[in-house]
């Protein structure tokens, strides 16, 4: 199946800063655009960090404390505290900024983009080209664009790649309708082991929120060794897809 990519949901036109460029424009740029970070990038376009409001905030919380000076470069702090305090103090964008910077590429899927950010916690991800350069950068609301798609879109890319491509099927062969980008699968196939296969792959098409399996099967292949399933068509093909 073709997962759309990162490309086709970015945002190009990217606010960025370089690392020479002043906290007081750097917190400007992210109110005149109303934007919650930006990257920092080098003369080549590279990524080498990114800015976010919580980055901003360490100065306003500092200045909030009432310990000034006294608290600066304690041996007891953390490593984290020693870069909240420099960044405090920051002046320019490269003292302010994260690094190194979480990024995605611009072909990869909007699934993989949202994994990263999950496992980052981060609500935005430069994009990057294959040569490692700003291309744009996409945030949450972009990700969450392909639950847009209409019920009769997903059912249509199911027939089409996953019953028909992937598994060999007539359209008609079992039946499937959306509602609310919930999926359902009725019908009887010929082996039990292609049941799985049919749910995990309509479960992968972009924009589907969940599958409900009222497959049946014709034939239990349960108790067959794996080479002797796949002699039996449950392909290898199908397992690439996955």
């Amino acid at each position: 199946m073709k997962h759309r990519k990162v490309g086709t949901v970015m945002t190009s036109d990217v606010v960025r800063v370089t690392p020479t460029t002043p906290f007081k424009d750097v917190a400007e740029l992210l109110a005149h655009h109303h934007i919650s970070g930006l990257p920092v990038v080098d003369d080549d376009e590279k990524v080498v960090g990114v800015i976010s409001e919580t980055d901003l905030m360490h100065r306003q919380a500092r200045q909030d404390d009432g310990l000034g000076e006294q608290r600066r470069w304690r041996p007891r702090l953390t490593r984290s505290a020693r870069r909240a305090d420099i960044k405090a103090r920051a002046r320019t964008a490269a003292e302010l900024m994260s690094s190194p910077p979480v990024t995605v590429k611009a072909v990869e899927s909007i699934a993989a983009a949202a994994r990263t950010m999950a496992e980052h916690r981060v609500e935005r991800l430069p994009v990057l080209d294959e040569e490692d350069r700003l291309v744009g950068i996409v945030t949450r609301r972009d990700l969450l664009q392909v639950f847009l798609r209409s019920d009769e879109d997903i059912r249509a890319e199911i027939i089409e790649e996953v019953l028909v491509r992937a598994l060999w099927l007539a359209p008609q062969t079992i039946g499937v309708t959306v509602r609310g980008g919930v999926v359902t699968l009725e019908g009887r196939l010929e082996r039990r082991s292609e049941v799985p296969i049919a749910v995990r792959m309509a479960g992968q098409v972009d924009g589907v929120v969940a599958v409900v399996d009222h497959l049946g099967y014709h034939y239990d292949d349960a108790h067959l060794r794996p080479e002797e399933a796949a002699v039996h068509g449950v392909g290898e093909e199908w397992l690439r897809r996955l």
